[in-house]
C-alpha cells in the first residue's frame, strides 16, 4: 500500500501525549497538613492477617505498603498511599487526628489525563471529619464526580483503608 510509509513517518513525529503531574512531595504534604508540628517516620510492618483485614474492609485488593507513615508531635498521623485511578496510580495523603478522624486529604501525584477533579478542594473536603465508622461510599456520604467515577471511588476506598489502618494498627502505636 502506498500510504504505509507516510503513516509510519507521521506516527514517528507525532508526540505521544501523557499526563503526569506531581503536586506535592511527601515533605510538602507534611508541612501543609501539619504546619506547626514536627513529623517522625514510623516503620510499620503488617501481619498477613492485618493485610487480609485491610483488603476486606476497604475493597482494595492489592497490598497496602505502609511504608510512608508519619507521626506528628501533636499525636496525629500522616499516611501516604496509592490507589489505581482508571489506568494509572494516584498518590494521596491523609492526615488524621490522634483519635483517627480525617483532618485533610491531598492528592500528591495524579497520572491520568482525565478524572483529575479528585484534586478539587471541595470534593476532598467531604472526607474531613470522617472516621472508620463512617460509611465512606460514593453516592452515600461522598459525592461521585461525573467523568471521574473510578478515581472518585478508588480515592474514597483508599481513605477508608487508611482509617481502617488507623484502627487496626496506628491506634496501638499512639503511646
Amino acid at each position: 500500500m502506498k500510504w504505509m510509509p507516510y503513516a509510519t513517518a507521521l506516527l514517528s513525529v507525532t508526540p505521544i501525549i501523557g499526563h503526569s503531574a506531581v503536586y506535592l512531595t511527601a515533605e510538602q504534604a507534611q508541612k501543609l497538613m501539619f504546619p506547626s508540628a514536627t513529623m517522625k517516620k514510623v516503620a510499620v510492618r503488617l501481619t498477613d492477617e492485618q493485610v487480609k483485614s485491610l483488603k476486606k474492609s476497604s475493597g482494595i485488593f492489592y497490598a497496602f505498603k505502609a511504608n510512608q507513615v508519619y507521626k506528628s508531635s501533636d499525636g496525629g498521623w500522616l499516611v501516604i498511599d496509592q490507589v489505581l485511578g482508571k489506568h494509572e496510580m494516584i498518590t494521596y495523603a491523609v492526615a488524621l487526628t490522634a483519635k483517627g478522624v480525617v483532618k485533610q486529604v491531598e492528592i500528591l501525584e495524579y497520572n491520568e489525563s482525565y478524572g483529575g477533579q479528585v484534586r478539587d478542594e471541595s470534593w476532598r473536603q467531604q472526607f474531613v471529619g470522617k472516621t472508620s465508622s463512617s460509611p465512606l461510599a460514593l453516592n452515600k456520604d461522598i459525592k461521585n464526580i461525573s467523568g471521574a467515577t473510578l478515581s472518585s471511588r478508588h480515592v474514597t476506598d483508599g481513605v477508608k483503608r487508611i482509617l481502617q489502618f488507623h484502627d487496626l494498627v496506628l491506634k496501638s502505636l499512639a503511646s
